[in-house]
């Protein structure tokens, strides 16, 4: 018989300098072992996790503030995801879905119906990953409308692989030196209200005549198959457009027979306030792409959209032997009952309240903060060189560090290397999100100080 797990003291403790000793000897078997080729944002190895924090092997309590970047939503082993996980190993962890189908995956796909935007019928597809997710969403959309243009836009991040590569707008270190690239995938100026010229007034006055402006007349409204993009571009930095400016994209593509697709991997299940982020503006994407959240931690992703698209698609040519996984599904079924059962979606707006109010109080403080931006429990500042909107990203590495060395993993993002973005687990304990945002305080004091020092 196993012997039960303790709880995770939900407490930050830093007993070693991070790394320790532990983390560090097996860093270095990572560094003969793992392609050096994976970033590594975090340096010390966990063994435990739960709530908002992070054990690592020297037995380190690390304030979690990117919940694996935005995965573990429900937070890590959430009880409903151990228990059906355990149960659904138990039973069988593979027959593969197009070969003898179970129900979990009808389940999650039923949920997945019920939960998106939209008064239409809709139907499913389980993948493996988000970048899986949007290849799919794209395939469909190209055949259901026999058309060939894709539009993403400025500062967005679909995956890594060869399409969604394309797809994405950063450079480096998604797509340097991988090309060539998928054609047909047309870049439109992003309604980034920040660094708009003539600022946020302008970009909510002009931004969207803009774009369908260039889709007019550089590729043809009739030739778009789909419209692709984040309600809130996570990697490009939390950047939200304007109100209107979704709706009117949505309305670009419904008047010109091309479809809209919602990239909600990152800002998916509860993660903004809402299930869902389109639900923000009342939009009703025909297809909505989701990932991450998905499931408390497991690989599992979705397309989700209107029935009649979704149908179009000759048998089996849609699949993958993995997707839709049936202990990854039992997972998912496990989380979408926390979200529920938790409220998290209102769990989301309260930490959003929090973390937005504190940031805001720190921008008042530190010139080096030129914008804080987000909604629910997806926030971020973007760094900047005082007196300007210059990219501050010398100063974003010297507060990641201080951070981690106190013990708090923060995440970055952002086109410039300049935007701090904080997605905590939808769980983590009120004092420790507000201890976690006094230390991220105190990195900026300290950097500004010139006075930074080791834990």
């Amino acid at each position: 018989m196993s012997t039960p797990i303790a709880p995770v003291e939900q407490k930050r403790k830093v007993i070693t300098a991070i790394p320790g000793p532990k983390s560090t000897q097996i860093i270095a078997r990572r560094a003969a072992a793992v392609s050096a080729s994976l970033g590594m944002s975090m340096p010390a190895v966990i063994e435990r996790a739960a709530g908002g924090i992070l054990v690592d092997v020297d037995g380190n309590h690390i304030i979690d503030l990117g919940a694996g970047i935005a995965v573990v939503n429900v937070g890590n082993s959430a009880p409903h995801v151990v228990e059906n996980v355990q149960r659904q190993v138990a039973e069988f962890t593979h027959t593969c879905f197009m070969v003898a189908p179970y129900l979990g995956y009808i389940e999650v796909c039923e949920a997945l119906n019920r939960l998106t935007p939209g008064k239409f019928a809709k139907k499913s597809v389980l993948l493996n990953s988000g970048a899986e997710a949007l290849e799919n969403a794209v395939k469909i959309a190209r055949s259901f409308t026999k058309r060939q243009a894709i539009v993403v836009f400025e500062h967005g991040y679909h995956g890594r692989t060869n399409l969604t590569m394309g797809m994405t707008a950063k450079n480096m270190p998604y797509k340097d030196s991988f090309g060539p690239f998928t054609p047909e995938i047309y870049r439109m100026p992003m309604a980034y209200p920040y660094r708009w010229e003539g600022g946020a007034a302008a970009c909510e006055k002009d931004a969207l005549d803009v774009v369908i402006h260039k889709m007019d007349k550089e590729i043809g409204g009739k030739n778009i198959a789909a419209i692709v993009i984040e309600p809130i571009q996570g990697e490009g930095g939390f950047i939200i457009p304007p109100k209107g400016f979704m709706p009117g994209l949505a309305k670009y593509a419904k008047d010109n027979g091309a479809l809209f697709i919602a990239d909600e991997v990152q800002t998916g299940f509860a993660r903004t306030g809402q299930m869902f982020a389109s639900e923000d503006e009342n939009l009703e994407p025909d297809l909505i792409t989701t990932a991450k959240g998905i499931a408390g931690g497991l690989p599992l992703a979705a397309v989700t959209g209107r029935a009649d698209v979704m149908d179009s698609i000759h048998a089996s040519g849609l699949g993958g032997t993995y997707g839709g996984s049936p202990v990854a599904c039992a997972a998912a079924l496990g989380a979408i009952k926390t979200i529920e059962e938790d409220k998290l979606v209102d769990r989301a707006k309260k930490i959003g309240a929090i973390m937005s109010d504190e940031l805001y109080k720190m921008k008042a403080k530190h010139s080096i903060i030129g914008e804080v931006r987000g909604r629910g429990a997806m926030q971020a500042i973007e760094l900047v060189i005082p007196g300007g909107t210059e990219p501050n990203t010398a100063a974003l590495g010297k507060i990641v560090k201080y951070c981690q060395e106190k013990g708090v993993l923060i995440l970055t993002a952002g086109t410039y290397s300049n935007v701090i973005r904080l997605i905590p687990p939808l769980v983590i304990p009120e004092d420790l999100l507000r201890e976690g945002l006094s230390i991220l305080d105190e990195a900026i004091t300290a950097v500004l100080n010139e006075s930074l020092v080791s834990a």
